[in-house]
């Protein structure tokens, strides 16, 4: 039972963990892989730690300290798919650009299209090719994470809501972005720039 509680203890001050991981740390208290997996599964019985998806976890201490902190759900959100980076309406959030109530956290990856249902929250992935993975930067603090830039977040969101800009003009592009009621004039010039760079090619 110490030996449990060794581990659980251990695992708290962590903002995420593998299995694998697990299974090095608990041996090196001198845990065996079984032992290891009962208390894995008590864990989780006991809603000790949250499994984010198979073989990935988070205590339910660590993350009930950190819930309220939008970084460390983005610094999630990144975790749980890689390569990926938060963009479209919980980017455009972030950046102030929309009041849009937020349902889940989406994200942009290489990786094919998949949605996550957790405990602590949705987190979608929408897959775009390798030619447009890009444009995102490092936010640095507590918990580190990737988020487009505003003009890649309107970008993304519109890219995907027409279908790859499928019989959208540039026109048509603009009277989208009203209808998400997000205001145009709020991204500063720089970002307007970057953003019609970016849909020049599907005019």
């Amino acid at each position: 039972m110490k030996s449990k509680q060794n581990l659980l203890s251990q695992l708290k001050s962590l903002p995420h963990f593998t299995k694998q991981g697990v299974f090095q740390l608990g041996q090196s208290l001198g845990l065996t892989q079984a032992t290891i997996d009962t208390y894995i599964s008590r864990f989780i019985g006991h809603h000790d730690i949250i499994r984010l998806k198979n073989g990935l976890y988070v205590t339910t201490d660590f993350y009930n300290k950190n819930k309220g902190d939008i970084s460390y759900t983005f610094y999630l959100a990144n975790v749980i798919r890689q390569p990926s980076y938060v963009s479209s309406w919980a980017a455009l959030q972030y950046y102030g650009l929309t009041t849009e109530a937020i349902h889940s956290i989406t994200s942009v990856t290489r990786k094919v299209t998949r949605n996550y249902q957790t405990k602590v929250g949705d987190f979608a992935y929408q897959s775009i090719n390798s030619e447009l993975f890009g444009d995102f930067s490092l936010v640095k603090g507590q918990f580190d994470f990737f988020i487009a830039s505003p003009a890649k977040a309107l970008f993304d969101l519109i890219y995907f809501r027409t279908n790859q800009f499928s019989g959208t003009s540039v026109v048509n592009i603009k009277s989208v972005i009203e209808q998400l009621r997000i205001d145009w004039d709020d991204l500063d010039t720089v970002e307007q720039t970057r953003f019609n760079a970016m849909i020049k090619k599907y005019e």
